[in-house]
């Protein structure tokens, strides 16, 4: 088979897994235009449409499918072999993609990663932000980061840092005009800030317990975020109550520009950990970066 056709038909698994011209053109490091020359070339070459376009969103046609689960497969075993050649290195090498929340990356993936990576310089590792509940398998990454209670059952996972709990916190000002919540069911009489999860598009409900009671209350407000950090922003602006983790407001409480309310319903929660499925075990890069990851009291 002709190079060319090879590295068609690998823009074509690109786009047809990304389902988007923009995400798979980043992915490859060519552009846009370009990569859409080539979909229309190998088009044109195998005389079928192999991808649907729309103003909103790129799908495979039924003859696309057919070949994405024809030859996606053995592409995926070339790639997987060569990155076995990694194992005969002497240092550990290769890229890891790993997804996770915004809060993860800057509480525990960023901090350990600052001293692993000098230590590797052969070891990329590559964060996407994800703040919903991705399937990493689909989406392709090596590894995910979520809280234990959220861990899908059919995959390996490592605790990578503390328990740690949320805080419901307010600015002064906005106590001023407003009474303090003394039950979390108060908060629904309150102008609260909320957090919409990515992938589900729904709104978190936030989370209580006390003497082993469980609730979880829906607040209503103006505003909804996707950042975590972009909530508590709007909470130091005064915009209304926020439910953050208590790292991440500490400082502010500490300094007076931040009020914590119910902090004996706010319950401790499983912490984080890196989850990954069981082929990149024997990988030596990401055995190394596991092992760097890990929560160790």
């Amino acid at each position: 088979m002709a190079r060319e056709n090879i590295n068609d038909l690998l823009a074509f698994i690109a786009v047809a897994r990304e389902r988007s011209f923009t995400r798979a053109a980043s992915r490859m490091g060519v552009s846009q235009s370009a990569l859409s020359h080539t979909i229309r070339q190998l088009e044109a070459r195998l005389g079928v449409r192999l991808l649907t376009r729309t103003t909103r969103a790129v799908s495979p046609t039924e003859a696309g499918e057919r070949l994405l689960q024809g030859i996606g497969p053995h592409f995926d075993e070339i790639e997987a072999q060569v990155d076995a050649l990694n194992d005969l290195r002497d240092t550990p090498a290769g890229t890891i993609r790993i997804s996770a929340s915004d809060y993860a990356i800057s509480s525990v993936l960023w901090p350990k990663l600052q001293k692993f990576l000098p230590r590797y310089p052969d070891i990329k590792v590559e964060l996407m932000l994800d703040n919903g509940l991705t399937d990493i398998v689909t989406e392709r990454y090596d590894a995910g980061v979520r809280m234990g209670e959220q861990l899908a059952k059919d995959m390996i996972s490592a605790r990578i840092g503390p328990d740690f709990r949320f805080a419901v916190v307010g600015t002064p000002v906005y106590f001023a005009e407003h009474p303090v919540p003394e039950h979390p069911q108060d908060l629904v009489q309150h102008r609260c800030i909320n957090y919409r999860f990515q992938t589900s598009g729904g709104l978190w409900a936030w989370d209580f317990e006390k003497d082993g009671r469980e609730l979880k209350i829906r607040v209503d407000g103006q505003l909804a975020f996707n950042n975590i950090f972009h909530v508590l922003d709007a909470a130091l602006a005064g915009a209304g109550l926020a439910f953050v983790p208590e790292e991440i407001a500490r400082d502010h409480i500490r300094a007076g520009q931040l009020i914590r309310v119910l902090e004996d319903w706010c319950a401790y929660w499983d912490g984080f950990y890196l989850y990954y499925p069981s082929r990149r075990q024997s990988s030596p890069a990401f055995v190394a970066l596991l092992d760097a990851l890990r929560h160790r009291t």
